[in-house]
């Protein structure tokens, strides 16, 4: 797809994008129009929960949880009201095409319908569009991004519905507009697809491990490979405790005394390092503490696995980093005779072992586990052979998990260039 390069605006009531569609290098600026120039502005409400006539009809209304922050895509409601809603309460019919967006809870998201539909005060409607509602849709989204930031640390909570109406949005010819919509909706679609087949692949992982596992009461599992056929029964009443020794961090007091940029620092392995993590591996640290402190905590080595007392519940990452840990943290040691370390990590993050967690931990006002909780878990165990033959299959779907996120990445980065190339500079 060839997209040729504009440099200037050619006057001071247009502007021109970076990129343009060989086919419109030559033609007019986008012209800056008032956005009521172009269509109806309208709000929305909601009916009564209470009274059961406003509800379960057949005209679709939505919330702001209904849409989508990531992509400009077609609204999917999940609740529908009756005529005697729109009569009775502040939401108003929007006739389609339309676009809604979301300027009060969920402040900034941009969808369009394409059936008559209802929407929550929190939304802003356009109706009556006299343009391509597609393109605008994605238009009305970069706007609403930079309004966004432009309210970060303040303490507005919202875009107000008078300041959307007092918008000028620059608008080229119907045809670049088409031109546009399409060619960001094929890459929408693209995205969503990866992103779809993101989420099928991690069900399909989570139904294969209860499947590999023995369910609650089994001692074999459901699935399993031919050579452990007849391999006996699995080892399933036996405790944590019998075959794995956990070690608390700890934290040197106060923190802020001993946190450091030296570049001798050692890495201060935290809950929130794992946001970053993938495949439950930590490679990536955000602050250091001093040598001095390092002393006052415990030290864990590239390749030991860490288990989550508290915040990131139950969890257990496999470190690429080597550093301290505070009281956040359990790290897990002398279990190599009784368990591969990469079907260990699978199993410690399996639904069988959340669910234990849970169980022994009801009835805290803190989800917290102890070392207590976690000796008393019921942990699985069968012979090596079958639990590196378990774990090779669950990190090959975990392959693909990541090669596709990979893609979904790149995607929504490519994305982000075209939507910055593709239309002025606002």
């Amino acid at each position: 797809m060839k997209i040729d390069v504009m440099t200037k605006d050619k006057d001071i009531k247009t502007v021109v994008p970076a990129l343009r569609f060989p086919e419109f290098r030559d033609g007019e600026g986008w012209k800056r129009t008032p956005i009521l120039e172009i269509c109806e502005i309208i709000g929305g409400g909601t009916p009564t929960s209470s009274n059961d006539v406003y509800w379960n009809g057949d005209i679709p209304w939505i919330s702001s949880s209904d849409i989508n922050e990531n992509n400009i895509s077609e609204i999917t409601p999940t609740r529908h009201i009756t005529k005697d809603a729109i009569k009775n309460s502040a939401t108003k019919l929007c006739k389609a095409p339309s676009i809604h967006i979301v300027s009060r809870v969920g402040v900034g998201k941009v969808a369009f319908s394409r059936v008559d539909i209802c929407t929550s005060q929190d939304f802003t409607n356009l109706c009556n569009i006299n343009c391509n509602y597609i393109f605008l849709s994605y238009l009305l989204s970069i706007i609403m991004k930079q309004k966004v930031q432009e309210t970060q640390g303040t303490s507005i909570k919202g875009i107000a519905s008078a300041e959307i109406k007092n918008l000028h949005v620059p608008l080229p010819e119907i045809e670049e507009q088409q031109r546009i919509a399409d060619c960001l909706s094929s890459l929408d679609d693209l995205i969503s697809a990866v992103a779809d087949k993101i989420e099928t692949l991690k069900e399909y992982k989570k139904g294969l491990m209860q499947q590999l596992f023995p369910a609650e009461g089994k001692t074999i599992p459901a699935i399993r490979f031919p050579e452990f056929q007849n391999a006996g029964e699995w080892e399933v009443d036996n405790e944590f405790s019998q075959y794995i020794k956990l070690y608390r961090g700890s934290s040197p007091r106060p923190i802020k005394e001993y946190l450091t940029q030296d570049i001798d620092g050692v890495n201060w392995i935290k809950i929130g390092d794992t946001k970053s993590s993938k495949n439950y591996i930590i490679n990536n640290v955000e602050e250091k503490i001093t040598q001095k402190g390092s002393t006052k905590s415990r030290y864990v080595y590239q390749g030991e696995l860490i288990l989550a007392n508290s915040m990131s519940f139950g969890k257990t990452y496999l470190l690429e980093v080597e550093g301290c840990i505070y009281d956040g943290w359990f790290v897990l040691r002398e279990y190599e005779n009784n368990y591969y370390k990469p079907f260990l990590l699978h199993l410690l993050n399996s639904e069988y072992m959340q669910n234990q967690y849970l169980k022994l931990s009801a009835g805290g006002i803190v989800l917290n586990i102890s070392s207590d909780i976690v000796y008393q878990t019921k942990l699985p165990h069968t012979s090596i052979d079958e639990q590196q033959k378990i774990a090779d299959c669950l990190s090959s779907v975990d392959e693909l998990i990541s090669t596709e996120t990979a893609k979904l990445d790149q995607l929504k980065k490519h994305k982000k260039g075209l939507i910055q190339q593709l239309f002025p500079k606002l």
